[in-house]
């Protein structure tokens, strides 16, 4: 069971976890033993997650997130599998329980009439230098 916070909890059944060879350091080892970790929950199809949770779910994981409606997190960065699969539990969690905190509303706010009286002066000055620059005529 994946604990993500006081009121969602990811059942063992939901996740999926399958073992590849990993890629990078690892000597003879590598081509070997299986120790890369991919692990994939059905997010779209669970029953513990809301449907707004749901939603930022697939907006946050982007490119993990599969047209099924599904999360996969690989990890590979140890030589241990048990280490790759803590890594990828962690990771899993940390996506879902960014995704069960709600967005914060954007408090729309109007400029100081100060803020607006040094913008208007800063463009009306930058306007004048600009107005100074052109072709010089001879005045003869």
């Amino acid at each position: 069971m994946l604990h993500i916070n006081d009121k969602i909890t990811i059942e063992e059944w939901e996740l999926t976890e399958q073992f590849t060879r990993s890629q990078g350091p690892g000597g003879q080892n590598v081509n070997k033993v299986e120790t890369a970790v991919e692990l994939r929950f059905e997010a779209a199809r669970s029953p513990n997650l809301p449907d707004p949770v749901k939603r930022r779910l697939e907006r946050l994981a982007g490119r993990r997130w599969t047209r099924d409606g599904a999360v996969v997190v690989l990890s590979q960065e140890t030589r241990s599998q048990a280490r790759n699969r803590e890594i990828a539990r962690e990771r899993m969690a940390e996506l879902i329980r960014c995704a069960a905190e709600p967005v914060k509303r954007r408090v729309a706010t109007k400029p100081t009439w100060g803020s607006q009286l040094r913008r208007l002066k800063a463009k009306s000055t930058r306007g004048e230098v600009k107005a100074l620059r052109g072709r010089v005529e001879d005045g003869e």
